[in-house]
């Protein structure tokens, strides 16, 4: 579903907070990347980013949110997804298949590519999987980051990734 008011508040909040960060000499619009999953409330939250900046972010599908397993409708999507949290990355590729550690992989390589100072607009599982491989935890939950929280990782020059600072934390509620 789209964005309601709050995510839309919460959404220009954070557009708002990037604005102040960019303001510090070391940071320019010129001088970053600006990516977004293809899922629409992600988009809708870089699009607050946009307006108030007059950038443009680029798709990204490799730091969309993760997928339900194959024959899962959306319907059974927050049992399983609720399900898949309470455990490790090891255990749900064991239960329900390889597909996971290809997504995980995937987004994985994507962050340890990024070379420029880059906002990522993505979603609760892929940003908890960052977490993870920043700080060695295999579990898919690590933080319950707030929607349209920011999380400052850095990327070192071998690929690997530093949590510099995780989001601010909620009850997030899990579609």
């Amino acid at each position: 579903p789209p964005l309601d008011e709050l995510g839309r508040e919460q959404a220009a909040a954070t557009a708002a907070k990037l604005v102040v960060r960019l303001q510090d000499a070391k940071w320019s619009l010129f001088d970053i990347d600006v990516v977004t999953s293809p899922l629409l409330r992600c988009r809708q939250t870089a699009a607050a980013f946009e307006t108030a900046t007059g950038t443009t972010a680029n798709v990204e599908s490799r730091i969309a949110e993760i997928p339900s397993p194959s024959g899962v409708d959306m319907g059974d999507r927050v049992t399983w997804l609720r399900r898949a949290m309470q455990g490790t990355w090891a255990e749900l590729i064991a239960r329900d298949g390889d597909d996971y550690r290809q997504f995980r992989d995937t987004l994985l390589a994507w962050a340890r590519s990024v070379r420029r100072d880059t906002i990522a607009f993505s979603h609760f599982v892929a940003i908890n999987a960052l977490i993870g491989a920043a700080t060695g935890d295999d579990r898919l939950v690590i933080r319950s980051v707030d929607n349209a929280s920011v999380t400052v990782l850095e990327v070192g020059a071998d690929g690997s990734l530093v949590l510099v600072e995780g989001g601010a934390e909620a009850n997030t509620l899990i579609r």
